[in-house]
């Protein structure tokens, strides 16, 4: 693959680091009160966008077809919801006993209470040749679901380190989110055929707008001296990320493949994928409004930013050895049914 295609194909990753670098250089133009005016553009207008671009480009109606695979869906939302942030939670009890740094360490909660995301989980799924219906699925039921659970996920775990009042931080979710995509919503059933026809870069948007976000949240860090990022610690938070992903898809792969649990290999693939990959484009944006104000809110955000490269990676280097994994299962499950009793 050439410069150029790598460059188009990682420019999400790509514009990250330029933002990052963009606001440790100029931190002033992004700050709260600067030029930017991000207590206003991010967190209303920006933040509506994405979630209103999301109510448009969910394909709701093609879920129809997974909708009745309800022990799957039950496994993906309570494992990714329930049992991932409580393990999450015991692990950094040990952690906590370390020199890691505190707010990387909360950020890893944090990353533990975020939903499915809407897009990654589906293409690997879709690439390995699993049950994308049922990724679809979870992945748009689990974005639903987690505009309500992630925040109180939030908030139970690591309680409101904001000076804004729950009333105030559920009222905001609610303008800024519940509302757009609901909106979204509305607009795509009567703009359907426009849409599918026209093919619309609602991914592209999505990540332009998360770039400004980003970019100034790491405004507010760079322009308080006291925010310092130890480099050891990132690099262990970096280590404990890819155990994390490794170890949750083994566990997902060992409870979906013992004999009585009714799943497919198909739905196999997309239980690893849609239970442990995390939503980084409705994550950051719900931090951003959880944790309104908060000189720290950039270090808690870094172990998100750092997951969602991560799960596309290690992703990606598994699809050839799931495919073969799916592929000889599936013949050995029709050599078996040929057999003659």
């Amino acid at each position: 693959m050439g410069l150029v295609a790598r460059i188009r194909k990682e420019w999400f990753i790509i514009g990250i680091i330029l933002v990052i670098l963009s606001a440790k250089v100029h931190p002033s133009f992004g700050v709260k009160g600067g030029p930017l005016r991000p207590e206003f553009t991010i967190a209303y207008v920006a933040v509506s966008l994405i979630f209103f671009n999301s109510g448009l480009s969910l394909k709701t109606e093609e879920l129809t077809s997974a909708l009745l695979h309800v022990r799957l869906h039950l496994f993906v939302q309570s494992f990714t919801l329930v049992f991932f942030p409580l393990v999450v939670w015991l692990l950094l009890r040990l952690l906590e006993l370390t020199a890691i740094d505190q707010w990387l360490l909360r950020g890893l909660q944090t990353v533990s209470c975020m939903p499915p995301p809407v897009s990654s989980a589906v293409i690997l799924t879709k690439a390995v040749g699993g049950n994308e219906a049922a990724a679809i699925f979870n992945s748009a039921f689990g974005s639903f679901l987690g505009i309500v659970v992630t925040p109180m996920l939030l908030l139970l775990f690591m309680g409101s380190s904001s000076s804004v009042p729950f009333s105030s931080i559920f009222s905001q979710l609610f303008m800024t989110v519940v509302v757009p995509l609901i909106l979204g919503q509305v607009c795509r059933r009567f703009l359907r055929e426009f849409l599918e026809r026209r093919k619309l870069p609602f991914g592209t948007v999505s990540s332009v707008v998360l770039l400004m976000i980003i970019y100034t949240t790491f405004c507010d860090t760079f322009s308080n001296p006291h925010a310092e990022l130890d480099p050891l610690s990132l690099m262990l938070v970096v280590l404990i990320i890819f155990f994390l992903q490794l170890s949750f898809m083994l566990l997902t792969f060992a409870f979906s493949t013992r004999s009585g649990s009714g799943f497919s290999p198909a739905d196999t693939v997309a239980i690893m994928f849609c239970s442990t990959h995390k939503s980084l484009t409705l994550g950051i944006p719900m931090l951003k409004i959880v944790f309104a104000g908060y000189e720290h809110l950039s270090l808690i955000s870094v172990p998100l930013l750092i997951y969602h490269p991560a799960q596309i990676l290690l992703g990606s280097v598994l699809v050839p050895s799931i495919r073969t994994w799916m592929t000889s299962r599936q013949k050995a499950m029709k050599l078996s049914m040929l057999q003659p009793i």
